[in-house]
């Protein structure tokens, strides 16, 4: 793995990373990540033409950090790692608890007052939902099969497990130590990044980091290389309006991928998943150009 996570009775035996001021990963303080989430999706949504969806998506994350008060996940509750050579939470292979399926409820009753008749059929289909059949669609979900489930739901159990996994990832007794390449997927559970990062501060502002779109976690990657396939040549930084945006998309003519990067140094108030989110008509525009998105968004799923 690129960055492997040390458990504390290992870190003496191993050296100090090479650039000792680059944390080669970082983990969500949460309530602060959905606030600031949810705030930023707001002012967004003025003027923009898909201002009901951020709208809508803010009210999601409000109700995750509500969850988050009412029911935090509980110590003990991490599971045994796996095999050293997997992240720790491995999204796929990690055996869920049935605590994930209490938050999707909770979520669904937090929910359900102010939704919509379109979404309130759905929240009622879920609420309905036996367990069996819950746990079967989190499967296909965390595998990549959104037709199994349909993009509807997929929002809301995504919603519910990235509640449980990033809980999980600030849990882990250990240290993310720099290992080589091979940095396209999340050290901690596997999955795909949302978008880059550059960090505006901490010890070394400017770095890169890739961001979960499931635990929320953060690695170091190195600037000017694809994320997907680590070429550095055929790199392509897209924007929709000036040289200077705040927001852009890296392509790569290597393996015809691209992902989000957002300027922090550029603009404090920027947040991953919400500009991201936001910026969906680059998205049209890269594909338009015959590229296909290497990472995932938690709250745009497509069945097919």
């Amino acid at each position: 793995m690129a960055i492997r996570i040390i458990p504390e009775d290992q870190l003496a035996s191993w050296p100090l990373d090479a650039v000792s001021a680059i944390r080669p990963l970082l983990t969500a303080d949460l309530p602060r990540l959905y606030q600031q989430r949810a705030d930023r999706l707001r002012r967004l949504a003025a003027d923009h033409p898909f201002a009901d969806y951020l709208h809508f998506v803010a009210g999601v994350v409000d109700a995750q950090r509500r969850v988050l008060q009412a029911m935090p996940l509980e110590a003990e509750s991490l599971p045994p790692a796996l095999d050293a050579n997997q992240p720790p939470l491995a999204a796929v292979r990690l055996p869920r608890i049935a605590y994930w399926r209490r938050v999707l409820r909770r979520l669904v009753g937090e929910l359900r007052p102010s939704a919509s008749p379109t979404v309130g059929r759905v929240l009622d289909a879920l609420a309905a939902t036996d367990d069996d059949s819950l746990e079967r669609q989190a499967q296909a979900l965390l595998a990549g099969d959104v037709a199994a489930v349909g993009s509807d739901r997929a929002v809301f159990i995504w919603t519910a497990l990235s509640l449980y996994w990033a809980q999980m990832a600030g849990q882990i007794r250990g240290q993310g130590r720099a290992d080589g390449g091979q940095r396209q997927c999340c050290p901690v559970c596997g999955s795909a990044p949302v978008a880059s990062v550059i960090k505006g501060s901490g010890n070394v502002p400017g770095l890169r980091y890739l961001h979960c779109s499931l635990c929320e976690s953060e690695w170091h990657m190195v600037r000017a290389i694809c994320s997907n396939c680590e070429q550095t040549d055929d790199i392509v930084y897209w924007s929709l309006d000036e040289q200077e945006s705040a927001v852009k998309a890296e392509s790569c003519g290597h393996c015809d991928s691209y992902l989000k990067i957002v300027f922090q140094d550029r603009d404090a108030l920027l947040e991953c998943v919400a500009d991201d989110l936001a910026s969906i008509m680059l998205d049209a525009r890269l594909e338009e150009q015959g590229f296909s998105r290497s990472g995932a968004s938690p709250f745009l799923f497509t069945a097919g």
